[in-house]
């Protein structure tokens, strides 16, 4: 079918997440969206010939880039086998190496036990059930609040949403009260603050290592996650770490996590457990939270929640050759010369521009923040619009603009990457 043909029926029948619905339906009201048709590598083709560099791996999932044969084999070798099967009452060997492999990563004793959902948001949503749900089975029923952080954001299941602190993403779930009971905080030092009688009301901290995303690439002050470690312990609170960006190299090293020596309570993967190619999600925990939930049939321990995809085997065969590239490619040390690389450009060609107000950059995460319109002109989305024109496909925060390419795109790319988003910029500020 033709370009035109195919938007008119996306128009006609679908509905697109975060999308205002008046733009998207009117042809006349904003650019044309590519209707994505390939990949190579770093590179996304549309249907009318045009190429992109994939400047936010497509949502921030893709590692290795697109059509990687080693991804594409391991799910083809699956499939000739069976492409899923019910992990309630069975197993399969792919779930059972790749829970091995992932406790790997972490030393002995730390994370042991490993939960398989779908996404992001249900990674989170079992986490915020295991945490109760361990609170109330040693005795402590209280402990029902969580806290969060101002500007989070953790998904849109109703639990995720709930911990939500961008109101443009999550007011809507509060209509006739909070869907969750959360301390809502603006740093780290409030949490110290806050009162020995709340603080024993509460199951367990959540946050975005090292980097807030949705916020605007927002960067913790460096010692927030060790501090709230330290907190945690010496107010018997669990520590809920939400890696579905900043995972598997994002920040430079396999997790955030690691760069403040912190092991939390729960890990929670998703996006790049797969390399960005299927729908997986990992929620990594201790043998102590796990053992909280041992107990007599009657006394109804289990964890009462799961879905019809858990460790669905396509997913799991992909995830475990996501983890060889990173072993046989030495991906984390050749990660390092294109973080530096990627400063670099930034500094020198974006970063001293009028309209700029920062650069902010964490491993081989940029956020490139603008200063508003005071006429209301959505700067970011314009900047990205015209940034497409040459060659770029981002997708703003507001009036932040995202670098956030595969690990395998080139420096001449990367160059180009950081061009498009100069010359966005410059066209449509007039800079």
């Amino acid at each position: 079918m033709d370009t035109d043909s195919l938007l008119a029926l996306d128009r006609q029948y679908a509905w697109h997440p975060f999308t205002p619905i008046r733009e998207w339906l009117d042809p006349d009201f904003s650019p044309e969206p590519p209707v994505l048709v390939s990949g190579l590598g770093a590179v996304l083709r549309d249907s009318r010939g045009n190429e992109y560099i994939d400047g936010n791996s497509s949502i921030w999932t893709n590692l290795h880039g697109h059509n990687h044969p080693r991804l594409n084999a391991a799910i083809t070798a699956q499939l000739e086998r069976f492409a899923h099967v019910s992990f309630l009452g069975a197993t399969h060997p792919l779930a059972i190496e790749l829970a091995r492999e992932l406790v790997a990563l972490w030393p002995a004793g730390g994370l042991a036990r490993v939960f398989y959902s779908d996404d992001g948001s249900t990674a989170i949503e079992s986490a915020l059930r295991m945490a109760r749900q361990f609170h109330q089975f040693r005795g402590q029923p209280e402990r029902r609040a969580f806290v969060a952080f101002d500007g989070a954001y953790h998904g849109d299941t109703l639990g995720a949403a709930g911990l939500g602190g961008i109101p443009t993403f999550h007011d809507a779930m509060k209509q006739g009260g909070e869907p969750l009971e959360v301390v809502r905080v603006a740093d780290v030092e409030q949490v110290f603050a806050l009162a020995p009688a709340r603080a024993n009301t509460v199951a367990a901290a959540v946050i975005e290592p090292l980097i807030q995303g949705a916020a605007g690439m927002r960067l913790w002050p460096a010692g927030t996650l060790r501090r709230l470690r330290e907190w945690c312990n010496a107010n018997g609170v669990l520590l809920i770490a939400d890696e579905v960006m900043t995972g598997f190299g994002r920040t430079g090293t396999m997790f955030a996590c690691e760069q403040e020596g912190v092991a939390p309570d729960f890990l929670c993967l998703a996006k790049g457990l797969t390399a960005g190619y299927l729908p997986l999600a990992a929620t990594l925990t201790t043998e102590r939270v796990f053992e909280a939930f041992r107990g007599e049939p009657g006394e109804r321990r289990a964890f009462y929640y799961g879905h019809s995809y858990t460790a669905n085997a396509l997913g799991c065969a992909v995830a475990l050759e996501n983890l060889k590239i990173f072993r046989d490619e030495n991906v984390l040390e050749n990660l390092g010369s294109k973080i530096a690389r990627m400063a670099e450009l930034l500094r020198e060609r974006i970063a001293q521009l009028r309209p700029v107000v920062e650069v902010r950059q964490c491993g081989f995460i940029a956020g490139v923040e603008l200063h508003g319109d005071p006429a209301g002109r959505l700067i970011g989305r314009d900047v990205c619009h015209v940034a497409r024109q040459h060659g770029l496909l981002t997708r703003p925060i507001g009036d932040v603009i995202v670098l956030m390419p595969p690990y395998c795109i080139t420096d001449l790319q990367l160059e180009s990457a950081v061009e498009a988003i100069r010359a966005g910029i410059v066209e449509v500020t007039e800079a």
